[in-house]
C-alpha cells in the first residue's frame, strides 16, 4: 500500500486532523509496549537499525554497511530479522539455496549475501540462536520499537527527502512514535539522501547532542555501461521513483518505469506482461536487488539488477561508534 500524500503535507490538512486522535492512541500503545518490555541483555554487542517512520527509509543498505564495518573491526556479525512477508516463525538460519522470499522475506535473502542471517519473529530467540552459532555481534534489522533485546547501539534511519512527514503518528501520519520520543532513545540519527535532500531535511526536532550522520546511496560500479541503454524498469520498494531516477542519472533510457507496491508478489502474470512489454519496446528488463531475490529462478537470467550501496564520509560518527563498540567487545 502506498503512503497517502497527506502524510507528507502540513498537519493542518483535514484528513490528518481527523485521524490525529487515532495517531495519539497509536503512540500511546507503542510507549506502553516499550515500557512494559523486559529487554534481554546479550553477551555480545547488539546494534539495532530501525526507524521512526513506517515503511522504507534505507535500513537494508545501512545493515549491510554496519555489518561490513563490524567485520573490518574483527567482529563477525550475524543479522537478525523478523523476516517481513515470510511464513517461517524461526529462529531459522537463512540459506539462499534452500529458502524462498515467501518463506523468509526478500530482505533476509538479500542480506544473506553479506553475512549470516537469522529470521525470527521472536528477536531474542533469534539473537540467542545466532550467538550459539558463533556470532560475535548482532545486527538487528528493524526492532527499534520492539523491547525484546537490550541494544548497545541504536541507529535511527530516516529518508532525508521525506523527513518525518507531517510529524503525526499512524494513521494520521507516517510515524510509529513521536519524533522526539523516539530520538530520545536513539544513539545516532542517520539521514540518507543526496545533498539537496540533506539541505532540506528539518533537524529542528533532533535532540541537541545526538550524533547526526549524513549518507547517500550510490550505484555499485559493476562495469555495466548504462548510457543510452533502453530499459523497462520495475521496482517494488518503498520509493520506486528513486530507483528510476538513479537509472536516468546513469544515462539510461527508460522506455517504461513500472512502480509496484512494496514487497509486491512478482506473479507469473505480472512478469509475463513485463517481459512482453520489454520485447515489444526493444528494452532490457531491470530491477532492484531486493526485487531480484523474489524473481522465480527461471526468470532471473532475463533481468539485470542495479545494486546500490550506502556511502558515508570517512571518520563519520557511525564508524567511530562501531569501532569503540568492537574494541570494548574484544577486551571482554
Amino acid at each position: 500500500m502506498r503512503a497517502p500524500d497527506f502524510w507528507h503535507r502540513p498537519r493542518a490538512g483535514i484528513r490528518a486532523r481527523l485521524l490525529q486522535p487515532l495517531g495519539a492512541l497509536y503512540a500511546r500503545a507503542t510507549a506502553r509496549r516499550l515500557a512494559h518490555g523486559t529487554p534481554m541483555q546479550m553477551d555480545i554487542p547488539v546494534v539495532c537499525i530501525g526507524n521512526i517512520n513506517a515503511g522504507g527509509t534505507g535500513k537494508t543498505p545501512t545493515v549491510i554497511a554496519v555489518a561490513e564495518y563490524l567485520r573490518d573491526f574483527y567482529l563477525e556479525p550475524h543479522i537478525v530479522s523478523r523476516g517481513y512477508g515470510g511464513t517461517l516463525e524461526g529462529p531459522v538460519q537463512v540459506n539462499p539455496s534452500q529458502h524462498t522470499a515467501a518463506q523468509v522475506g526478500d530482505e533476509p535473502l538479500l542480506l544473506a549475501a553479506f553475512a549470516e542471517v537469522w529470521v525470527a519473529k521472536d528477536r531474542a530467540a533469534g539473537a540467542k540462536a545466532a550467538q550459539a552459532a558463533g556470532a560475535q555481534a548482532i545486527v538487528l534489522d528493524d526492532g527499534f520499537q520492539n523491547p525484546a533485546l537490550a541494544y548497545d547501539l541504536s541507529i535511527v534511519v530516516v529518508d532525508a527527502q521525506k523527513g518525518f512527514g507531517n510529524g503525526l503518528c499512524l494513521p494520521a501520519g507516517p510515524l510509529r512514535e513521536p519524533v522526539q520520543t523516539g530520538l530520545a532513545r536513539a544513539d545516532l540519527l542517520l539521514s540518507i539522501g543526496d545533498m539537496a535532500a540533506q539541505d532540506k531535511f528539518d533537524t529542528s526536532a533532533v535532540p541537541a547532542g545526538l550524533p547526526h550522520v549524513r549518507a547517500h546511496l550510490a550505484p555499485l560500479q559493476t562495469g555495466m555501461d548504462w548510457t543510452d541503454t533502453p530499459l523497462l524498469a520495475f521496482a517494488g520498494i518503498a520509493h520506486p521513483e528513486k530507483f528510476f531516477s538513479t537509472l536516468r542519472g546513469l544515462g539510461a533510457t527508460l522506455v517504461h518505469a513500472e512502480p509496484l507496491e512494496d514487497h509486491q508478489p512478482l506473479t507469473s502474470a505480472l512478469l509475463s506482461r513485463l517481459e512482453a512489454d520489454a520485447r515489444a519496446k526493444g528494452a532490457q528488463l531491470v530491477t532492484t536487488e531486493k526485487d531480484a531475490v523474489r524473481l522465480p529462478p527461471a526468470f532471473r537470467t532475463k533481468v539485470i539488477t542495479l545494486p546500490v550501496r550506502l556511502k558515508l564520509e570517512e571518520g563519520n560518527a557511525l564508524y567511530t561508534a562501531l569501532k569503540k563498540l568492537a574494541e570494548a567487545a574484544r577486551k571482554t
